[in-house]
């Protein structure tokens, strides 16, 4: 830790004084060679074995409790001030319930490297901007499953949303039972505004709710739901694996876009295409701005005068320079 940790000079300039200390060492450098005493002898034999006072040996101190003394003055014509601030945040937290289409068809690569692990990048990219809010992950395609429950341990949920791949469930496109698991983990939540961000590349074919009914319990709990429908317009490279490997086939884009505006409209949300990586990001950024957390900040900040401890330094010092000089190092110095 720094010993001006905190720290603050109101008058920093002065340092500038600091120049002096070189100029004094230099000074004493010539006092002290003035001083010395030159004598020719035949031999010096008689000084081979001799040892200085333990008094001579710090015939320097007076001099170093001087340069002591000048640097806290100076230190304390710099005015330092050790500042401390305190913060009071009142936070309007968002829970968010991402609900992503892993089915098949999330293979396909009009994204790069395909749907799915641009939705997984662009979503993770979103958690890192909701510090404040509980955020949690529902995976759909033939079924539904919570893959993390609300939470704001965030590096927990980034951990199980790069997990997610394309058949760990049942095959299908299950919009309806997606929803609904979403708004089943959000109807308890106790903050003010609940949000349901559903993405899916499909038509519903699959599960026993239907897309437009897990709307409407989604209204009643007062949910807002943003639907993405994430595709290419017309057709897109979709891999399938054949006995030569990996081959390509164009197949037609279907995303039922309808049903995805009922449902955003019917519960205050809003509809988007994404076509591609660009415009996914650009989504939830939109999403991000729409939906952001309230944060009120209040700043308290205190000064407190340090001076006075510098300027006492320089005092002892000083003292300690004439005590030693006049008294115990008289006929050194």
């Amino acid at each position: 830790m720094s010993l001006f940790d905190n720290i603050q000079f109101a008058y920093p300039q002065f340092f500038w004084l600091l120049l002096l200390i070189p100029a004094m060492l230099l000074w004493q450098w010539k006092v002290a060679s003035a001083k010395k005493v030159r004598l020719k002898l035949s031999s010096d034999d008689g000084f081979q074995n001799y040892q200085p006072s333990f008094r001579q040996s710090l015939v320097f101190m007076p001099f170093l409790f001087r340069l002591l003394s000048v640097i806290c003055i100076i230190i304390a014509l710099a005015r330092p001030q050790s500042s401390s601030q305190a913060q009071q945040v009142s936070t309007e937290g968002i829970s968010i319930v991402l609900a992503m289409d892993i089915s098949g068809s999330m293979l396909a690569e009009d994204f790069k490297p395909n749907r799915i692990e641009a939705a997984k990048k662009v979503a993770i990219d979103f958690i890192d901007h909701r510090p404040n809010d509980l955020i949690g992950l529902v995976i759909f395609s033939g079924e539904s499953f919570t893959q993390c429950p609300l939470t704001s341990d965030h590096a927990v949920l980034k951990n199980l949303m790069s997990k997610i791949e394309s058949g760990m469930l049942t095959d299908g496109t299950a919009i309806g039972e997606g929803l609904a698991t979403a708004v089943n983990r959000l109807k308890d939540a106790k903050t003010k505004s609940k949000v349901i961000i559903l993405l899916t590349d499909g038509v519903n074919n699959a599960g026993a709710i239907a897309p437009l009914t897990a709307g409407e319990i989604a209204k009643t709990f007062g949910i807002r739901v943003y639907t993405i429908g994430v595709g290419t317009v017309g057709m897109a490279p979709y891999p399938f694996k054949t006995v030569f490997g990996i081959q390509y086939q164009n197949v037609p884009v279907q995303i039922d876009e309808e049903i995805c505006k009922q449902i955003s409209d019917a519960t205050d949300g809003k509809y988007f295409r994404a076509t591609n990586n660009k415009s996914l990001k650009e989504i939830y950024s939109e999403i991000d701005k729409l939906e952001k957390t309230k944060v009120e900040v209040t700043e308290f900040r205190r000064h407190s005068e340090e001076y006075f401890n510098y300027a006492l330094a320089a005092g002892i010092f000083f003292a300690l320079e004439l005590l030693l000089k006049y008294t115990w190092l008289r006929k050194l110095t």
